[in-house]
């Protein structure tokens, strides 16, 4: 099967008696046919290109029919559910009794990754001079997989984009500037204990410099040391008792969007655990979370900096911080979102976005998904190359915004 879909929905099937690939696929067609509107028909899914071809493997032994299918999707992740779900309500196959139970909903890129690293290993193995040992295979793969190597800034574990960026994340130690890097955020700087080196002191006086620390006291003390000796702007925490770098990149990108003024901490921490007005989640650490019902007003309105209003001033808050915005018709922020979810982002969000600024280049792929989600404008820092570009979809660069 031609695999250059998102998803691949495989399901078994059961039936009672003899049936062929034919009596297969009518079954799928026809009993799932009006069961979830127009949107989701699988006629007009495959007339969209949305959907593959369904391929179908049966076989039959002593009456009884057992076999495989597997859907190749272009959808989302909620659709892709959906419609595996509704195999799920076949219940007859040709003229006998069946049942249809999904058993997988692959996510395509993940097995090509896997691929990648498999045919990796050949080719060291098979291209590299002299014997590599096991680990020395395993640590090479692991470099040439990161979407970005770990470098240093004047001693310091660091991302390869703190030098230039305007945003900065310190971290505590180097692996935690790997979780970050496998999440794709490449503005990391490590402290390395918690003598917090001037470096970083000198580093956010002009960035904009949020913490993301472990979700325990060593999190807490590094907290109370950044705030002496560095210029922060925000705060995050792991989950409480665990460490960023124990964190999946999921779990990470969520971490930094739970992100708090440093204000609003100072005053929570102040307040103590027994007030419940300010009581944190037990899902994160100190802290981390706090509900908009318990916020202080008074901490939001003393906060420095103006919320973008424009398209422009968006773009220029969203340049060196690896992140994306979704805006509605009147520049106001629907949600932010690190670069690397911007996709999924665009796909999911219930309301449509009318702008979409992005600290990247504008891609593809991003157009594709911006089109069909009938996004207008696209902003990023650089134009990719493209094969088609819709009509209905405004392209422009940050500097394009003046």
């Amino acid at each position: 099967m031609d695999d250059t879909g998102k998803y691949l929905i495989h399901a078994e099937i059961v039936a009672d008696g003899i049936v062929e690939r034919s009596d297969v696929v009518g079954a799928i067609f026809g009993q799932t046919e009006g069961l979830l509107g127009d949107e989701l028909d699988l006629r007009n899914l495959q007339d969209a290109s949305k959907v593959g071809r369904l391929d179908v493997d049966v076989e039959s032994e002593s009456g009884r029919s057992t076999g495989a299918v597997t859907i190749e999707t272009n959808l989302d992740r909620v659709e892709t559910a959906t419609i595996a779900a509704a195999l799920e309500t076949i219940s007859r196959i040709g003229p006998c009794r069946a049942t249809v139970t999904v058993t997988d909903i692959e996510d395509t890129r993940a097995a090509k990754r896997r691929e990648i690293v498999e045919r990796a290993e050949e080719l060291l193995l098979e291209c590299f001079e002299g014997g590599l040992t096991g680990e020395e295979i395993i640590d090479a793969v692991r470099r040439r997989t990161q979407v970005e190597e770990i470098t240093t800034y004047e001693g310091l574990p660091a991302g390869p984009r703190v030098d230039t960026g305007d945003a900065v994340i310190v971290v505590e130690g180097r692996a935690d500037v790997l979780a970050l890097l496998e999440a794709g955020i490449e503005n990391a700087i490590a402290v390395e204990g918690t003598d917090v080196p001037e470096t970083v002191g000198d580093l956010s006086q002009d960035r904009t410099t949020t913490a993301c620390l472990d979700g325990d006291r060593g999190g807490e003390l590094i907290f109370q040391e950044l705030m002496q000796v560095a210029d922060l702007d925000y705060v995050t925490f792991a989950p409480d008792g665990r460490a960023i770098e124990d964190l999946d990149p999921a779990t990470v990108r969520t971490t930094l969007r739970q992100k708090v003024p440093v204000e609003r901490a100072e005053a929570m921490s102040d307040q103590g655990p027994a007030d419940e007005a300010t009581a944190t989640s037990a899902d994160g650490a100190g802290v981390l979370t706090v509900t908009e019902q318990t916020a202080d007003p008074a901490i939001e309105e003393s906060e420095p900096t103006r919320s973008p209003t424009t398209v422009p001033e968006h773009g220029q808050a969203v340049v060196g911080a690896d992140t994306g915005r979704l805006l509605d018709a009147d520049a106001e922020l629907l949600e932010e979102v690190p670069s690397g979810d911007l996709f999924e982002a665009i796909e999911e969000t219930e309301t449509v976005p009318t702008t979409v600024v992005v600290d990247a280049a504008v891609t593809q792929r991003l157009l594709d998904v911006a089109a069909q989600r009938g996004v207008r404008r696209v902003v990023g820092t650089e134009l990719g190359a493209f094969t088609k570009r819709p009509t209905d979809v405004r392209v422009q660069t940050v500097g394009d915004l003046g």
